[in-house]
This record gives structure tokens, C-alpha cells and sequence, in this order.
């Protein structure tokens, strides 16, 4: 798989700062909702959804009052009937980078019309469903940091099913076939992981140079995860340092 040593930046994740605290939790106690409804359990140890999405919350800082309330939302409780429902965009951005989105909508036409206007706000291109999935892999990944000792882990999770394990610098990754990312996870468990999910790995990436281009890019995917109803943004992108840099300035 092309492009591990660059997970950080092909899966891009902004460091939210306390303005938008508010917004991820929101959508950290939709993804547990969801993952109690489609799992058929409000049980963390029953539930491997549940168990990946509480961790996720609790890794972003959600607090244990607000898990509980999604978990029981889950479940029903207080005759809460909205419906959340699991929908894929996919499409080009600026320099021709592949894009796929993960949402959860209550209101499908409202959240494709606003991905639709984002794409063609940045000189992108929301396309049909299909278009550019063939470019990603799906797999699990787990990051994790402060491993002292790496041919140990790596045995550790290669005996556990893992495919690929990559170092960059301080951080590891390790990279899972969907079917073995729970054998992996709680293998690795006593290590420090920083995150476990499963993802979208692109098989190539798009080298992205020209200043133009980056600067509409970035406002794509800043559109993008800010919305409400988007869970999770892919892109096969590979901005040049110097650029990303340029940017962040």
C-alpha cells in the first residue's frame, strides 16, 4: 500500500481546538448511537462497533456522561425515533485528488446538497457512487507511540494477523485486513495506542505542489469535516512539505 509513512497527512486530521469541541462531540455520540442501533448492543465488551467508537470519544475527549446518554439513545430511551442513515460520497478535488466521504444524515437530500456545493465551491467534483473507491483499500489501522521495543511488537502483531507494521519517526502504525483489526487490537492493547479504526488506505497518491491548488484543496476538506453530518474524510493526497508549511502559516 502506497503511502504509509505518510498516513498522518493522507488521512488528514485537524487539531480541533475548543470552538469545535462541541461539534466533535456531537458527532463522536452519533457515530455510538449508530454503533448501538446497527450492533444490536448497548454492551461495550458484546459490541466491537461500540467498543471502537467509545474509545474514539474518550480519545477526543468526550465525557463519560455523554457516551452513557448516546449509549441509552442507542437503546431507545426517551422514545427518540431520528434516524440516522449511513451514506458514502465520492469525488474529485482540486489537482485531481480522490475524496470519499463518510456521513450520517437524518436528511440525505440536505447533506449531498451541501457536499455537492463544497466540491463545486473549490473547483471540484462530486461524483457517482463507485468513482473513485477502487483507488482505496479499506483496512484497519492502529497508531501507536512510546514502543520501546519494535521487533517484539512486530512479532506481536504479525502473529495477530496484522499485514504490514510502518515506523515514521516516534509513532508506529500498524495496518490489519478489516476481518483482523479486533484480534489486533486487543493483542496490542497493553502497548499505548493513540487510535484504532478502520479506514481507507489509498493505493497511490496524488502529489500535490502548485499553491493554488493546495490552498483549495485544504478549504475542501476543511468544508468537509466541519459539517455536521460527516463522520470520516479520505484523500489521496501527498501536499509537498514546503507547501503544507506555506499553508499552516
Amino acid at each position: 500500500m502506497a503511502g504509509h509513512s505518510k498516513w498522518a497527512q493522507i488521512k488528514r486530521q485537524k487539531a480541533k481546538n475548543d470552538a469545535a469541541r462541541g461539534q466533535v462531540f456531537t458527532k463522536m455520540a452519533r457515530e455510538i448511537t449508530v454503533s448501538v442501533r446497527e450492533g444490536g448492543s448497548g454492551d461495550i465488551e458484546a459490541n466491537f462497533r461500540l467498543r471502537t467508537a467509545v474509545q474514539r470519544a474518550k480519545a477526543a475527549g468526550v465525557p463519560n456522561d455523554n457516551i452513557e446518554r448516546a449509549i441509552q439513545k442507542g437503546l431507545g430511551a426517551g422514545g427518540e425515533n431520528d434516524r440516522y442513515e449511513a451514506i458514502q460520497y465520492e469525488g474529485y478535488g482540486p489537482g485531481g485528488v480522490a475524496v470519499m466521504i463518510d456521513a450520517l444524515t437524518d436528511n440525505r437530500n440536505r447533506t449531498a446538497g451541501d457536499i455537492r456545493s463544497y466540491f463545486n465551491k473549490c473547483d471540484g467534483n462530486l461524483g457517482e457512487s463507485g468513482c473513485v473507491n477502487w483507488m482505496f483499500n479499506k483496512k484497519g489501522v492502529l497508531q501507536l507511540s512510546e514502543v520501546t521495543d519494535s521487533d517484539t511488537l512486530m512479532l506481536e502483531a504479525l502473529d495477530a494477523g496484522a499485514e504490514d507494521i510502518q515506523e515514521d519517526g516516534e509513532q508506529v502504525s500498524v495496518f490489519t485486513e478489516p476481518e483482523h483489526f479486533e484480534a489486533v487490537c486487543k493483542a496490542l492493547e497493553h502497548y499505548t495506542i493513540e487510535s484504532a479504526e478502520i479506514t481507507y488506505v489509498p493505493l497511490n497518491t496524488v502529489e500535490v505542489s502548485e499553491l493554488d491548488v493546495g490552498k483549495k484543496l485544504l478549504k475542501l476538506l476543511d468544508l468537509l469535516e466541519e459539517h455536521d453530518d460527516v463522520q470520516n474524510v479520505y484523500a489521496n493526497m501527498n501536499i509537498d512539505e514546503d507547501l503544507l508549511n506555506t499553508l499552516s502559516s
